[in-house]
């Protein structure tokens, strides 16, 4: 990354069918694969990478030939391996797009776009988070109508759902309790090593 020729890509991500609109801005190396996309995603938004993935790049005349995601065994033909594919070959100029679903149970859908490609800058470190607004839903939350309903009971403490949808929060592996809906800081987002990650999906190290 200290190649004069490096880029960085900068995106926007937006979770669909939610509003207002819980969106993220990252900028991530041009040399990333479409696995370490998947990784920036989940920290930024605030998954926990609990569930299965897919990319479907939509760029006008390219497309991929099937969904970009994670194999389950290596005979598995519904997925290309997404550390196979550089996010060059689909990301090529601003406006360029890809739909990402994460958990295909809860069907958490979400809008990427290629707003730049720029030059690196030597005293930054990416990936990073530059912006964005609103909080990640909880995991297993039940996709949007079940996140709907968690904001409607935790937002009136008389409701009788109200002290079970909290001890759920509390328990959660993330610890939700208190939720705020409406709050995000971007200097919090904490980005995990992709490779490391991948180790430990393929089981080579805990």
């Amino acid at each position: 990354m200290n190649n004069q020729q490096s880029k960085i890509y900068r995106f926007k991500i937006s979770l669909l069918d939610i509003e207002p609109q819980i969106w993220r801005i990252i900028e991530v190396p041009q040399e990333y694969t479409f696995w370490d996309l998947h990784v920036a995603i989940q920290d930024a938004m605030g998954w926990l990478d609990y569930h299965l993935h897919s990319f479907e790049p939509t760029v006008s005349g390219k497309s991929s030939p099937k969904p970009i995601g994670l194999p389950e065994t290596p005979n598995d033909d519904m997925f290309l391996a997404g550390w196979t594919i550089p996010i060059k070959k689909y990301f090529e100029s601003k406006g360029d797009t890809a739909r990402y679903e994460y958990d295909f149970g809860d069907g958490w859908l979400h809008q990427i776009e290629l707003l730049a490609i720029e030059s690196i800058e030597s005293t930054i470190s990416y990936p990073r988070c530059t912006d964005g607004e609103r909080a990640c839903p909880p995991e297993d939350c039940g996709g949007v109508p079940g996140y709907y309903r968690l904001i409607e009971i935790i937002a009136e403490p008389s409701n009788n759902e109200y002290e079970t949808m909290r001890q759920w929060l509390k328990g959660h592996d993330e610890k939700y309790f208190p939720y705020d809906p409406d709050e995000f800081d971007p200097q919090s987002v904490n980005f995990r090593d992709p490779q490391k990650r991948w180790n430990i999906i393929m089981g080579l190290e805990s």
